[in-house]
């Protein structure tokens, strides 16, 4: 054990460090969202889910770090991963929808200018109609149409459609879920 120290001193005190810095990253990002959501009237649960896709960015940013720290062989390395990305790429492909989602749902989060609860309408000929938001998740919105039908709309043709604002805050978070 006294060898292994001795030998990987440097890499031991880098990879302590680097661990350090992404703690201290990870809880920064975490309070800052937090605070955003805090101050612009966000929901709680969105305020986490972003928590956690900005987390899984900097895992994966300590991840590379560690390789680069630990002097792994990147031959070896560039054909496992290699192999991993062919793989996740025609998964990937296949699922560039839920992806599409997911970033504009990230999106959504920041830029958003509509709440739970605001009267909207998209501009899109498929869907005229006025519409409460309900609920604003990962992947899309969910919208109460006045005859009561639910309809979940995609976060990504939400960015890409127009929308206007009808009306703030028709009813609280409370009344709409009652309301089923």
């Amino acid at each position: 054990m006294d060898n292994f120290i001795k030998d990987y001193q440097t890499e031991l005190t880098t990879t302590l460090i680097v661990l350090v810095v992404f703690l201290i990253l990870r809880f920064l990002a975490v309070m800052t969202i937090r605070k955003i959501a805090r101050i612009s009237d966000i929901n709680q649960v969105r305020a986490v889910l972003v928590g956690r896709y900005i987390t899984f960015g900097l895992f994966f940013i300590l991840v590379v770090a560690m390789i680069f720290i630990w002097g792994v062989d990147f031959k070896e390395l560039g054909l496992i991963l290699s192999s991993i990305f062919a793989v996740l790429g025609v998964a990937l492909f296949a699922t560039w929808s839920i992806l599409s989602n997911i970033t504009s749902g990230i999106i959504l989060f920041f830029y958003f200018p509509f709440k739970i609860g605001d009267r909207i309408r998209i501009l899109d000929k498929d869907f005229p109609e006025e519409a409460i938001i309900i609920n604003i998740q990962a992947f899309n919105v969910n919208l109460k149409k006045d005859n009561g039908e639910l309809l979940t709309y995609p976060n990504n043709l939400l960015l890409q459609k127009g929308v206007v604002l009808i009306q703030k805050q028709v009813a609280t978070g409370e009344d709409l879920e009652s309301s089923f």
